[in-house]
């Protein structure tokens, strides 16, 4: 049982600090980056999954049941951890880029 506790309203970057503390507490620290994209694809496509389930797209029956919102989770998660795993700051990562973006004709 965990004693980490993500705080109220946190920011992007509290999110990041609670994913590495996670990771070191569940001994994930050594995932190489290959695993981390193998796992965050994984999700990926699990998301994916739960989305068609959710739009009574045709799916196998005796597949996994899987929750939208707990997919979209876990990729958040390992979206935060490959941040973390490369030294960037999402929010700052996200904010420069918008920036760019601003400037961009969108057709």
């Amino acid at each position: 049982m965990s004693d980490l506790n993500l705080k109220q309203n946190p920011t992007l970057r509290d999110f990041q600090e609670y994913v590495a503390q996670v990771v070191k507490e569940r001994g994930f620290e050594k995932e190489t980056v290959p695993e981390l994209f193998m796992l965050f694809l994984e999700e990926c496509g699990e998301m994916a999954k739960a989305a068609r389930k959710t739009q009574k797209m045709k799916t196998d029956k005796n597949s996994e049941q899987f929750h939208f919102d707990h997919e979209v989770a876990d990729v958040f998660i390992y979206l935060l951890d490959i941040c973390n795993h490369f030294g960037v700051d999402l929010e700052k990562a996200f904010r420069d880029k918008e920036e760019i973006n601003k400037k961009r004709t969108w057709e």
